[in-house]
């Protein structure tokens, strides 16, 4: 698994590794502290993803919202 700087990941990327790290703490077999590097690793990619959702809200928001705060008038595309 590469080090790759969390701040430069994309929400995909962080997930994925993050998806690794659970992966091998709920398998139990690492040393305690490379348990406790995974977890911390785990906590930095959790708050990564948690920032890049914000980031994705306040651009749905900006985009479905008017400077009042009330809906533009936008329908839901059918489906979703």
């Amino acid at each position: 698994m590469t080090q790759t700087l969390v701040d430069q990941m994309t929400f995909e990327q962080a997930m994925k590794e993050l998806e690794a790290v659970v992966g091998q703490l709920e398998r139990g077999d690492v040393a305690l502290d490379q348990s406790i590097a995974l977890y911390e690793r785990g906590a930095a990619l959790k708050k990564r993803c948690e920032e890049e959702l914000k980031r994705a809200e306040e651009k749905v928001a900006a985009i479905t919202l008017d400077a009042s705060g009330q809906p533009t008038g936008t329908t839901p595309v059918e489906g979703m």
